[in-house]
């Protein structure tokens, strides 16, 4: 009885850590996106942002700032870091690799093929134009690399896809860099989209992707049961039941959907995806479901909260969003392959 007893006050313990998590993110992702809107090169003060957004008054410059130009980078940011934060939960757990990244896809590597092959093909430099480019080039690399993942008796194993994406990824730099070499012209408006970067967005540009981000969320909360058996490994997660293959095709849908949509918005950005599910899990445990739900919270403060840096350190210049990030992200990836021990891999 006095084991029993302990088991559940743990249980109500971990509950409510959860729920205290969950709500300390919000309040933080909240506390982020009047800080998005307030602060720049030209300094807004807090006063202004509800009446722009909701009153707004003719002729008054700093709503104007805020409507026109900070408040659609706020709406990228939002759904990239939500898009890239979930999309990091669930590949590190599919691989059962806590290094995992998005990018491990191949997603990364065929939007930014498919962006070249805009630029230097069909002369297309708006960024709004991008869009459908980067998400056909990331949701085909992503399927490629399932596919050779797939050839064998035993299906996509965690090895087999991250292999296939090593190795896909590889590939496809070597075309772009084949044809940045050659192409001066396509160089130059490619290299600023690469970075990634949320400044020069537009409402166009959520409103195509906006469905694939819910499309993609909606998925990964619906992996996210199937992860927390496949994470006891293959054989036990079909002895419970799980058909394995099932779970990793909807995860991998949802990764598909939620990078592509992410690098479409704003570019290839690293590091979100990495450093997120590590930020949430202490807090959360190993629940899926829980990691992928304060993910989405904490991925868009992360990636907010390197664009507003970006915009204050060098202020009236900016640094882009992606750059910040990488350079959050990077001491945090030596720090992790110094704890982590990757087995199998």
């Amino acid at each position: 009885m006095t084991q029993t007893a302990s088991a559940s006050r743990a249980r109500l313990s971990l509950r409510t850590q959860r729920w205290i998590t969950l709500g300390a993110a919000l309040g933080v992702l909240a506390i982020v996106l009047v800080l998005s809107l307030a602060l720049g090169a030209r300094g807004v003060e807090f006063s202004q942002i509800w009446q722009a957004l909701f009153d707004p008054e003719a002729g008054n410059n700093d709503q104007l700032v805020i409507r026109e130009l900070r408040l659609p980078r706020t709406i990228v940011g939002l759904l990239a870091g939500l898009s890239l934060g979930v999309a990091g939960a669930v590949m590190q757990g599919v691989t059962r690799n806590p290094l995992a990244d998005p990018g491990l896809l191949g997603v990364n590597a065929g939007a930014s093929l498919a962006v070249v092959f805009a630029i230097s093909v069909l002369s297309i430099t708006n960024p709004t134009g991008y869009i459908w480019f980067a998400f056909a080039g990331a949701a085909g690399a992503a399927a490629i690399v399932y596919a050779i993942g797939s050839l064998g008796r035993e299906g996509a194993t965690p090895v087999k896809l991250v292999l296939a994406g090593t190795a896909v990824t590889a590939g496809i730099t070597s075309v772009i860099s084949l044809v940045l070499i050659s192409d001066t012209d396509t160089l130059n408006t490619f290299r600023f989209w690469s970075v990634g970067s949320l400044a020069s967005r537009d409402l166009e540009a959520v409103r195509l992707t906006i469905g694939f981000v819910v499309a993609g969320a909606l998925l990964a909360i619906i992996s996210g049961r199937m992860l927390n058996l496949v994470a006891l490994g293959d054989d036990l997660a079909r002895g419970l039941g799980q058909r394995v293959y099932i779970a990793r095709a909807v995860a991998a849908g949802a990764v598909v959907l939620l990078c592509g949509s992410a690098t479409a918005l704003a570019g290839p950005i690293v590091f979100v995806g990495l450093v997120v599910p590590h930020i949430v899990r202490p807090f959360t445990g190993p629940d899926y479901r829980w990691i992928i739900a304060v993910s989405a919270i904490v991925g868009p403060s992360l990636l907010l909260i390197a664009d507003i840096v970006g915009r204050l350190v060098v202020s009236p210049s900016e640094l882009e969003a992606g750059l910040v990030v990488a350079i959050i992200g990077a001491p945090v990836m030596i720090a992790l392959v110094r704890r982590v021990k990757l087995a199998g891999l």
